[in-house]
């Protein structure tokens, strides 16, 4: 049984072609943080190791077992956060990748496949994509390499050609609220309000309804955006210094931060369209009208703009500072009109 939700078409594919035998030796799963690309890694290598002969991944057999607990000897993370030392690093280097070649050139261990997947694709070093792409170009048998990445731009063309690229969206909000009703025994109102804040991402409400500091960071996050959106230059060009720190650290989080402001702005366009109904935040409708009051459509519409072309800069590796500032000083003025 295949854990992901609310993809079905592309689970039929990749069931019907680990069955068939007709599976790529390499695949690039793209898509928003905590959408479901390492729950699918995974639900492939289950699949590819399965023992079942009826439902693949069956869930229940010796070999998906140990694969969901992080036991199994012929499958193997890397990410950013999966160094022994627990020590922070910024990327994933040539020497882990190259442990990764050893590996691959030997027979599984106790499955039938090696799996490989890549958690943040996009922080290998240069030589460390360079290394992985020979290893992509003559794959051995029974080698399967997973790549996962939110920032599919950062990624060398080369490394992306080779792979079978796989996209995953976010799920439509009612979606996620009814899973968390029916699989996590939550109450509805705050099912619907964690899926309205995870913009359809699954991972997001479920970790959010595991740590409730998650929620909390984000109503910080709101907070700030909101006083800002209507504050003083200084404050926001403080803002866009911190928030480029923090890129040269921690790219998710701050992306997260930025889509923050995304939502926010999403909400101001459609309190000014009278779409009220459609907001995410709607424990701040108070603020958000008291906004939107002073802003007109293509005020909003333009800043949004702006967002999306810095976020698409950023992944294009442009300079952080710089390109936050650009947006900060695009903020219209609250000085009304329609």
């Amino acid at each position: 049984m295949w854990k992901l939700q609310g993809h079905g078409a592309l689970i039929q594919r990749l069931d019907r072609s680990v069955r068939e035998g007709r599976y790529a030796h390499a695949y690039l799963i793209a898509g928003p943080s905590q959408v479901g690309k390492a729950t699918l890694a995974l639900d492939l290598a289950r699949a590819l190791n399965c023992r079942s002969r009826e439902e693949m991944p069956c869930g229940t057999c010796t070999q998906c077992q140990r694969i969901s607990a992080g036991q199994h000897a012929d499958v193997r993370v890397l990410s950013l956060e999966s160094r022994p030392e627990g020590a922070s690093r910024t990327e994933i280097g040539i020497d882990e990748i190259r442990e990764v070649q050893h590996q691959a050139n030997l027979k599984p261990y106790e499955g039938s496949h090696r799996v490989f997947i890549v958690d943040g694709a996009e922080h290998m070093s240069e030589q460390a994509a360079n290394a992985l792409l020979k290893t992509l170009e003559e794959p051995p048998q029974q080698v399967v390499i997973v790549l996962l990445t939110s920032e599919e731009s950062a990624l060398l063309a080369t490394v992306r050609s080779r792979c079978r690229r796989l996209e995953l969206r976010p799920m439509a909000v009612p979606l996620v609220a009814r899973f968390l009703v029916e699989h996590r025994s939550t109450e509805q109102s705050q099912a619907d309000r964690l899926a309205r804040l995870s913009m359809g991402r699954l991972g997001w409400a479920i970790s959010a309804l595991e740590e409730p500091a998650l929620e909390e960071e984000h109503r910080k996050d709101v907070e700030r955006v909101a006083g800002l959106s209507t504050g003083e230059l200084d404050a926001r060009f403080a803002y866009a210094a911190e928030i480029a720190t923090q890129h040269f650290g921690n790219r998710a989080r701050a992306r997260e931060s930025l889509n923050t402001w995304l939502r926010w702005w999403r909400d101001l366009l459609l309190v000014t369209a009278g779409a009220r109904e459609f907001v995410y935040h709607e424990e701040w409708m108070e603020s958000l009208e008291a906004q939107a009051s002073q802003l007109n459509s293509r005020q909003v519409t333009e800043v949004i703009r702006s967002l999306l072309d810095k976020l698409d800069a950023l992944e294009d590796n442009a300079n952080p500072r710089l390109a936050l500032e650009v947006l900060m000083l695009g903020l219209p003025s609250q000085s009304g009109g329609s």
